[in-house]
């Protein structure tokens, strides 16, 4: 019998219950998969909570690694034995069938913890950077959370593009870990970092804000843009935003305001593939380092949440079946 992490009803962390439960036979097209690791992501909360509201009860989580214990008579391209990894709900569970098309193949250069750490965050941030706002050398972008597990990878990766990276961050200890992967300036959240921002860029502003903090900064983020710049609002870590006035985005210089959501970039499976697949060679190349700052067993799912939504945790966390 294998296990997983339901919730019946929307709350705390306390509804998160570990229970039995039937895994089906593979179908024609679909895979059945063994868990070694899985990642923990601020969507996980959401869900839970209710912020994303899905047909209950549910099976929590948005990503993992895995080993391929069965197969479909009509997959192809996907072998028993063979490591994936893949975004899809229902992560936080032993075993599991999912569809063959959702997952992809993990290159022996990366193991089974930093697979599962960089799948949703990593893609993530390729669709933010390459495709949400394609960054070029000439940029000043400025990056909220930058010491979280999407912030970090997104430092990196827009360092690699050749932009100047302003990151925002919660602590001085944060601030040391954003400028270790790349970051040129750090700025702490609870400084004035409209006006440090402003100042870094000679008052004319950022051309892109990545903001996953949402209600707290939101307008703050606005406010650090320079004529036509981009708002990239792709989180709620402090709440939604609150309904504004499209006028303020005029007001401010003609901006531009996006809320993108990752699974309209990866719909395809050759958008997954493409995506995965530049984004596993950037890891593999050491352009990009994955920092795991925290595992827990995925029984105590309860306390990652807890130190998630607390701001107590560094980079990315797994959970461990």
């Amino acid at each position: 019998m294998s296990h997983a992490i339901r919730i019946h009803r929307y709350g705390g962390p306390e509804v998160m219950q570990w229970e039995a439960v039937d895994v089906p036979e593979p179908g024609p097209t679909e895979v059945r998969v063994r868990h070694t690791a899985v990642g923990l992501n601020f969507i996980d909360i959401y869900e839970r909570t209710g912020l994303y509201q899905n047909p209950l009860p549910m099976t929590l989580g948005r990503e993992a690694a895995a080993v391929v214990v069965a197969i479909g008579a009509r997959v192809k391209g996907v072998a028993v034995g063979d490591r994936v990894a893949y975004v899809s709900s229902g992560a936080y569970s032993q075993e599991r069938v999912l569809p063959a098309d959702r997952v992809v193949k993990v290159p022996d250069t990366i193991d089974d913890a930093h697979a599962a750490a960089v799948m949703l965050k990593g893609l993530t941030v390729q669709a933010l950077l390459r495709q949400t706002y394609r960054v070029r050398k000439s940029d000043t972008v400025l990056i909220h959370a930058a010491a979280g597990g999407v912030g970090l990878i997104a430092v990196q990766w827009a360092k690699y593009l050749g932009a100047t990276v302003i990151a925002v961050v919660g602590s001085p200890q944060k601030a040391e870990l954003a400028s270790k992967h790349g970051a040129d300036h750090a700025l702490l959240l609870e400084d004035d970092w409209v006006a440090k921002a402003r100042s870094l860029t000679r008052g004319r502003g950022v051309n892109v804000v990545y903001d996953s903090v949402g209600k707290d900064t939101f307008m703050h983020s606005l406010d650090c843009l320079r004529p036509r710049g981009m708002m990239v609002s792709f989180g709620n870590a402090s709440g939604p935003v609150a309904p504004f006035a499209p006028l303020e985005l005029s007001r401010r210089g003609s901006l531009f305001l996006t809320r993108p959501t990752l699974f309209h970039y990866i719909a395809l499976r050759s958008e997954l593939q493409r995506a995965a697949q530049e984004l596993f060679d950037l890891v593999a190349r050491s352009v990009i380092a994955v920092h795991v700052g925290q595992s827990y067993p995925l029984q105590d799912v309860a306390r990652a949440h807890r130190d998630l939504e607390s701001r107590q945790t560094t980079g990315s966390t797994v959970l461990l079946p």
